[in-house]
């Protein structure tokens, strides 16, 4: 549960969004682009404020409904 919460969390989203980047710049400096389809993956969850760890935990995928549940 601690995990989700901090992942829902803004701190949560900034990281994922720079995974994101760096996964991003790492594909298209190696010519890689299933590393560039992970970073854009994860910069729009990170952007879309979408955690897509939730429904394992039987939450919801919004991070904003996460942090009202987690209250």
């Amino acid at each position: 549960m601690g995990f989700v919460k901090f992942m829902s969390s803004t701190a949560g989203r900034w990281l994922r969004a720079i995974v994101g980047a760096v996964f991003l710049i790492w594909g298209l400096t190696a010519g890689n682009v299933w590393l560039d389809i992970l970073g854009v993956f994860f910069v729009a969850v990170g952007a879309l404020d979408i955690c897509v760890f939730a429904p394992l935990f039987k939450m919801p995928l919004s991070g904003k409904k996460v942090r009202e549940q987690t209250k």
